[in-house]
């Protein structure tokens, strides 16, 4: 079997393995070769809710998902305007606890120049009318954020970085990936590939791989549920993205009247070729409550499908994004505690600029340091998973 000699392979083909071969081809870090043993987008990728919001922990989680939220504006706007809507994001608590917290952090966001304001319950109920807030403590609004097709974008990226040189190999079967000869070898199907960087972007496969390797890395694999739903009446097209943070339930338009609505994390970590693929009783049973109790016009809906999906989580909610110390050439992007869609497209554009930069990267790397594999010793333990749409931030003032 020839050895195929290339710069980089990318191990996993969700939105931001995709978004970092379009990145690499951009800035003519090449040959690359973007692999994964299924499709484009069939991982979590594929099950995200999609929703694009600033409402975050930290200033180097708003900024990288800014930047994400304007390529993605882009990308849609060039080749496929319904990938891609800004709707605006609202979130509500009717505990006094969680409003001074939510009051804490609209002025923290503030600071980092998000568009975030507290609404009341007279605004609350002109935005969401099928709605009922009589007992809100506090809410709060940010107009610009966004709803995106997680599955169109990582396609639209995939057929951007094929045009401009990428070649991928989807389908194969995965064989093995080894350190050899200075570099890495990745045997696939019937080839062989020789790279200089192997980039795991393999979502909740990432921990078998790097402990595989020899570099294992804090990362728990976990289940998330959502759902799509109809209702009977016919849902609304166009309304903000809203969550609940009492009730843990955030939901979203989905086009065609439909809405599309989660959050049902299990706190505890799963084995991700043995996870259920569908919905629930219990996390079905949990949106009827929260439609009955929040939403009532929403209470007759009918479920149209319910899925299942599989994030990762780290210890401190950041992802692994960077090269594995000790490891020539092994870079990790992975672990982005359900957000991966959220910050995908920044992410990728701050990792190509890494990779591209060589050995002289200092600037490339400040860009990281939040999410450098590096800040955790090893041997640190995977963590325990953590709610989506949480309150709580990491390392980071509660939020």
């Amino acid at each position: 079997m020839a050895v195929e000699h290339v710069e980089v392979v990318i191990l996993g083909a969700g939105i931001a393995g995709c978004a970092l071969a379009h990145h690499l081809a951009r800035r003519s870090v090449g040959p690359t070769v973007l692999y994964d043993p299924r499709t484009t987008a069939a991982g979590a990728t594929g099950r995200a809710a999609g929703i694009v919001t600033e409402q975050l922990w930290n200033e180097w989680d708003v900024a990288v998902t800014r930047e994400a939220q304007a390529e993605y504006a882009s990308l849609a706007a060039r080749r496929d305007p319904s990938a891609f809507t800004a709707n605006g994001f609202i979130r509500w608590t009717a505990q006094a606890d969680a409003a001074r917290l939510l009051t804490d952090a609209t002025a923290r966001l503030r600071r980092w120049n998000v568009d975030v304001r507290p609404i009341g319950r007279a605004e609350l109920e002109t935005r969401i009318p099928w709605g009922r807030f009589d007992d809100v403590a506090a809410a709060i609004f940010s107009p610009h954020d966004a709803v995106v097709t997680p599955s169109s974008l990582t396609d639209l990226y995939a057929a951007e970085a094929r045009r401009a040189g990428v070649e991928l190999e989807i389908g194969s079967p995965f064989h093995r990936l080894v350190r050899s000869d200075g570099g890495w070898t990745l045997e696939v199907g019937q080839r062989t590939f020789r790279a200089g960087h192997a980039v795991v972007a393999a979502g909740a496969w990432s921990k078998r791989l790097l402990t595989g390797l020899g570099w294992p890395q804090p990362l728990a694999p976990y289940r998330t549920q959502a759902a799509t739903l109809r209702p009977a009446a016919g849902g609304p097209e166009d309304f903000p993205s809203v969550h609940d943070v009492d009730l843990d339930v955030y939901a979203r338009p989905e086009g065609n009247g439909r809405i599309l609505a989660g959050d049902g994390t299990e706190l505890v970590e799963v084995d991700p070729d043995r996870t259920p693929s569908g919905g629930d009783e219990k996390f079905l049973g949990h949106l009827a409550e929260t439609f009955t109790a929040r939403f009532p016009g929403w209470a007759d809906a009918e479920l149209v499908r319910a899925w299942s999906g599989v994030c990762t989580a780290t210890p401190d909610r950041r992802p692994l994004v960077g090269p594995v110390p000790g490891s020539e050439g092994l870079v990790v992007l992975t672990g982005f505690n359900g957000f991966g869609v959220m910050r995908a497209g920044g992410v990728a554009q701050r990792l190509a600029a890494l990779l591209a930069a060589g050995e002289d990267a200092s600037r490339e790397l400040e860009g990281l340091r939040p999410v450098l594999p590096g800040r955790f010793p090893p041997g640190t333990p995977g963590p325990r998973p953590r709610p989506g749409f949480t309150l709580e931030g990491g390392n980071e003032p509660r939020f």
